[in-house]
């Protein structure tokens, strides 16, 4: 579903946006990446919008790890919310527990749990918010490579 354009990070307004609902099973983690390059590729037709091959792929690897630990630590659905403004993409996650989550401390002997580091590493922005049922888990990436 398609919103109206409405303020966006950093002042831009948000040129795109659109929500979608999973289940909450572990199909719904491929299914959020496609959305999320579905979203990017009509940004670039429709809307001209400049989105580098690094910001989609960004964009779906940040879609891929949020949605992993919603499923995984949430029973229930997730909600997904992804906005463009014309510096960056929105990705926000949303699901029914409480706890935030942690970045763990670095360990290259651990395998796996690695999630979160990666989104903070590639990402402008992360931001947890407790809601009355759940969490919301949002995120920045920028929409190109170099910034003007």
């Amino acid at each position: 579903m398609l919103k109206e354009p409405q303020a966006g990070g950093e002042g831009c307004p948000t040129l795109r946006q659109a929500g979608y609902a999973f289940g909450g099973d572990t199909g719904c983690i491929a299914e959020a990446r496609d959305h999320a390059g579905e979203f990017l590729a009509r940004a670039r037709a429709e809307q001209g919008l400049e989105v580098s091959s690094r910001a989609t792929e960004l964009t779906r690897l940040v879609v891929s790890e949020l949605v992993t630990n919603a499923c995984k630590y949430a029973p229930g659905p997730v909600l997904m919310e992804l906005g463009i403004t014309e510096t960056a993409i929105e990705v926000v996650v949303w699901d029914s527990d409480p706890n935030a989550p942690a970045a763990r401390t670095t360990d290259p002997s651990r395998i796996g749990r690695h999630g979160l580091e990666i989104v903070k590493a590639v990402t402008q922005m992360l931001d947890v918010e407790r809601q009355a049922v759940g969490k919301r888990v949002s995120a920045r990436i920028a929409l190109r490579d170099t910034q003007p």
